[in-house]
């Protein structure tokens, strides 16, 4: 999920050719928009949508579609025009970042790629010398590297060159553990990172160097349920966290 102004978009992993708008502040649906093509893939059983990005430069909303391998962009505008273009294997996780550019984590690929608001490649970022075999989630910080996921690992921060900036490491003193398959990210303004631990059903605050991390304590009374949609709104101070497990719900916490 994502959201810009009033609007919080959803987008259910396995929906056809549409993404759910509700409002931010009841929380009830408003409409749909209708990406045409969208996970319709005549060769599989299930539709693989699982990224989705909100631009507020550009007005505008891009979301992955794995099964073609493609990014459509749905302009926000009550036409919502559509484009589509190609992206390296296994588009997941997607990110805006300040330059208004859409940012790719390409699972099968193992890269990260940055796009045009036209899909026009600006940057493609190999990352097998950083040993990340598996993207998830990718967002720029802004020191100009990238933090990613990866399913079976923590991740880290990589520069442009695909080189590893740092990684995170729990300390031996700590009762964290290790991450369980990291999905979701969202970065707050001050670069450090929220991580959507999915098998551990925690969300983890890590600090900016990549030193330290903490678990949120969110108000849920029966827990999150394998968190992977992550999206930090800090105009409201508000973080959404989408479910793929127990009620698969979006959870909204103010105050964060």
């Amino acid at each position: 999920m994502t959201s810009l102004g009033n609007e919080v978009f959803v987008l259910r992993e396995e929906s056809l050719q549409q993404v759910e708008v509700y409002d931010a502040s009841t929380f009830t649906l408003q409409r749909y928009i209708t990406v045409p093509g969208l996970g319709d893939c005549p060769y599989t059983l299930s539709s693989w949508c699982r990224g989705l990005a909100a631009c507020a430069h550009y007005k505008c909303l891009y979301v992955s579609d794995d099964n073609y391998s493609s990014i459509h962009r749905a302009k926000l505008s009550r036409s919502s025009a559509v484009k589509k273009w190609s992206a390296a294997g296994g588009p997941r996780g997607l990110s805006v970042n300040k330059q208004h550019n859409v940012v790719v984590a390409c699972w099968w690929a193992g890269k990260v790629q940055e796009y045009t608001t036209h899909g026009a490649l600006v940057r493609e970022i190999s990352l097998e010398q950083a040993g990340v075999t598996r993207p998830w989630h990718a967002v720029q910080l802004s020191t100009g590297d990238y933090v990613v996921s990866e399913w079976k690992s923590a991740g880290g921060v990589v520069g442009i060159d695909g080189r590893v900036v740092r990684r995170y490491c729990p300390s031996p003193s700590s009762d964290l553990g290790e991450m369980k398959y990291p999905t979701g990210l969202a970065v707050t303004k001050n670069d450090d990172i929220l991580v959507a631990d999915e098998d551990n059903n925690r969300i983890l605050l890590v600090n900016s160097s990549l030193s330290s991390a903490r678990k949120l304590v969110l108000p849920v009374d029966d827990g999150i349920r394998w968190p992977r949609g992550l999206w930090m709104d800090e105009s409201r101070g508000r973080l959404y966290v989408g479910e793929y497990g127990g009620s698969y719900r979006v959870l909204v916490f103010d105050g964060v």
